[in-house]
């Protein structure tokens, strides 16, 4: 009862802190993750740890409820993170990356990298890529890390712009923008030849010349508008226009006016002219689409120039195919006498070289420097005046006396071929005795006449007379440049009709064929009026339409032959290709027929091997013409000697085979010759028929043994 009433308030507070405590412990046992801030890991139950990437104030293990894993700045000033030369660091939550900077790209493409040991930036070129952010009145120059756009020549800066600045933009002056114009507008037109294809030869050269002359006049008063100043443009299709304009007075000695293509070197005195007021004005434009309208354009030699070139390959020159390898370069002053200038001028043009060709011109080809020449009678190349110094690095140095519209020309010099000419003369001389022995086998052999031998005797006639009209006038021998005379188109022409006529008439002979082996029980052929229909009114009405389409198709400047510009060479070539398919066909089909005819089981045989022997000569005879006028047609490239020769040996075989094939293998035509040549040596004829008639007797018996026998010719 003396016990004392407070004792129990005071173990409640102390039993609840001790609860409280107990319950704490109980959690830090249980589950620690339950207190440790994000981006951590529970250590031994006990404290926290911050994921890489991450830390916290009070170290990298902590225990406190407060701390916090704060994300680590890789990319910091403190940092040991290094991302190498030409790239920057990009910070992560929890980690980094490094990437090239504006202008680099990595060698293998990829966007980012790690360590330093990946870094491959290397410098990005701006200005190879197709399209870029340059302005289209700027140029682009690549530098390290960037790129920068600068005016183009001729253009000067837009107010509000800065030059050598991704968004430079630029505009054209006054009178430089009319000249910028005017090129752009030729360069417009000479970029779409098809509307020159329809133009002639000559129609393009005179246009060529009056463009030329045109463009120079305007040229030079524009120059003249403009202040004194050196002035280059060059349009995207790489045309180049360079002027110097100077106040009269205000220059002497020599000057010097450059660009990409060409440079010129004179006198002072030679650009200002004795009678020339105001300024002074000296012009280069360099084309290189002025080609389309100057290609296949002739190139006239000086007379020194031929027996230079005469005396050095011992041989008669011809004359000289040209092909432009520079720009054409239309040089002029404000003196405009320029005809015979005081003192020469000196100038230097590049040109290209094919890679398709060997840098060094071959042994019949030379670089030389020329001129366009125009003239009432004809517009063509010429180097009179002119010399040619030399040749280095893709660059030719020329010295003039006058000025003009200038280019690199390489010469292709037509040389006569010493040993070609001894084999033409030789051999065609040979081949029309054959021809002339064979036309008159088949007029006076009776026993051959039929419709086969007429065929054979106008396709002679034909091969004769062009053969004879080929040795004595093929050469053009009063031609000028561009003009062949009356002379040179009447051979071409007949050349044209009778080697036509020719392959019309072999033709004929297929068809012969044809009639014997296929339709041998339907008729006899052709008659002689309808063969001489075919055989001459076909090449004449072909020869007919060529000339009244083309007349000017007739003749070239070295050759009376057909001229190949325009395709005027397919009037030949066409029709020869369609007889001789035509004829192939037939030959299979002749064929396929005998071999028929010999698996019957009662065959003609005395008929069918006659026709297996004539199928055999025809397809001979169209071998041999056809692969003559195969290499034929290029006879006259002065490139293709190997071809020339191969033509030239199988045309001079021509009548040769033909005496052979169809006269000395004949044994009907032998057995005439035999009694011809008795008569001349006065054997009497009686001999001569006993003779053949005992060999026929032998023969006949050797053909009624077993075994093989000979062929009918």
């Amino acid at each position: 009862l003396g016990t004392p009433q407070h004792t129990p308030s005071l173990s409640l507070p102390v039993l609840g802190i001790f609860l409280i405590l107990l319950e704490a412990g109980s959690q830090k046992t249980s589950d620690c993750a339950r207190w440790c801030p994000p981006n951590s890991t529970c250590v031994n139950a006990t404290a926290c740890r911050c994921s890489p990437g991450f830390s916290s104030s009070s170290g990298v293990i902590f225990t406190s409820l407060l701390d916090s894993c704060d994300d680590i700045n890789e990319c910091g000033p403190l940092s040991a993170v290094s991302c190498g030369k030409f790239a920057d660091c990009q910070n992560t939550e929890g980690s980094y990356y490094c990437t090239c900077i504006p202008g680099y790209k990595l060698a293998s493409g990829a966007r980012s990298f790690k360590n330093e040991s990946e870094n491959t930036c290397q410098d990005v070129d701006e200005c190879s890529f197709v399209q870029t952010t340059c302005h289209k009145s700027t140029i682009c120059i690549n530098a390290v890390g960037s790129y920068k756009c600068r005016c183009r020549r001729g253009w000067e800066l837009k107010p509000g712009f800065q030059n050598k600045q991704p968004n430079t933009t630029c505009e054209g002056t006054c009178c430089h923008h009319h000249s910028q114009d005017l090129i752009q507008l030729v360069d417009t037109m000479l970029e779409t030849p098809k509307d020159l294809e329809t133009l002639s030869l000559t129609e393009r050269h005179s246009m060529a010349t009056n463009y030329l002359l045109g463009l120079e006049t305007v040229l030079r008063m524009l120059a003249k508008a403009m202040p004194g100043a050196s002035f280059t443009y060059a349009s995207p299709s790489d045309t180049e226009l360079s002027l110097m304009i100077q106040e009269h007075g205000d220059g002497d000695g020599n000057i010097t006016l450059g660009q990409s293509h060409a440079r010129m070197l004179l006198n002072w005195d030679v650009a200002t002219g004795a009678r020339d007021s105001g300024p002074t004005v000296m012009g280069i434009l360099s084309s290189w689409n002025m080609r389309n309208l100057l290609a296949n354009a002739s190139l006239k030699l000086e007379t020194e120039k031929k027996a230079e070139l005469s005396k050095i390959h011992q041989s008669t020159v011809h004359g000289a195919q040209a092909e432009i390898v520079s720009a054409v370069n239309l040089v002029f002053l404000s003196n405009t006498n320029t005809e015979k200038l005081d003192s020469p001028v000196t100038f230097a043009f590049s040109h290209r070289v094919n890679p398709q060709q060997e840098e060094t011109p071959r042994p019949r080809q030379e670089l030389i420097c020329a001129f366009w020449k125009s003239d009432n009678r004809s517009r063509h190349w010429a180097t009179t005046g002119c010399r040619t110094l030399g040749t280095r690095n893709g660059s030719t140095t020329c010295q003039c006396h006058h000025l003009s519209s200038f280019a690199i020309l390489l010469a292709h010099y037509d040389i006569e071929d010493p040993k070609l000419a001894l084999i033409t003369k030789v051999g065609l001389a040979v081949s029309l005795v054959c021809l002339l022995l064979c036309i008159l086998t088949f007029l006076l052999v009776r026993p051959i006449q039929g419709s086969r031998t007429t065929v054979h005797l106008h396709l002679c006639i034909c091969l004769f007379v062009g053969s004879a009209i080929f040795l004595a006038g093929i050469e053009n021998q009063e031609g000028s440049i561009q003009k062949v005379g009356l002379r040179c188109r009447l051979v071409a022409g007949l050349l044209h009709y009778f080697f036509l006529a020719a392959f019309c008439w072999m033709s004929l002979e297929g068809v012969e064929l044809y009639f014997l082996v296929v339709r041998v029980f339907q008729g006899q052929g052709l008659s002689k009026w309808q063969l001489c229909l075919i055989g001459y009114g076909v090449p004449l009405f072909i020869v007919g339409v060529s000339a009244a389409v083309k007349s000017h198709g007739y003749g070239r400047n070295d050759y009376c032959w057909l001229n190949p510009e325009g395709g005027f060479l397919w009037s030949f070539v066409g029709p020869v290709t369609l007889i001789v398919l035509c004829n192939a066909v037939i030959f299979v089909t002749t064929i396929w027929k005998l071999t028929q005819k010999f698996s019957e089981i009662n065959p003609d045989l005395k008929k069918l091997k006659k026709a297996r022997v004539l199928t055999i000569t025809a397809m001979a005879q169209l071998f041999v013409l056809g692969c003559t006028w195969v290499f034929g047609l290029f006879l006259f490239n002065p490139q293709s000697w190997p071809l020339s020769y191969t033509f030239t040996i199988l045309n001079c075989l021509q009548g040769l085979f033909l005496f052979v094939l169809h006269c000395l293998l004949n044994k009907k035509v032998r057995e005439e010759y035999r009694r011809w040549a008795g008569r001349v040596t006065g054997n009497k004829y009686s001999e001569f028929t006993t003779s053949t008639t005992g060999t026929s007797h032998n023969q006949t018996q050797v053909r009624a043994e077993p075994g093989p026998s000979q062929d009918p010719t």
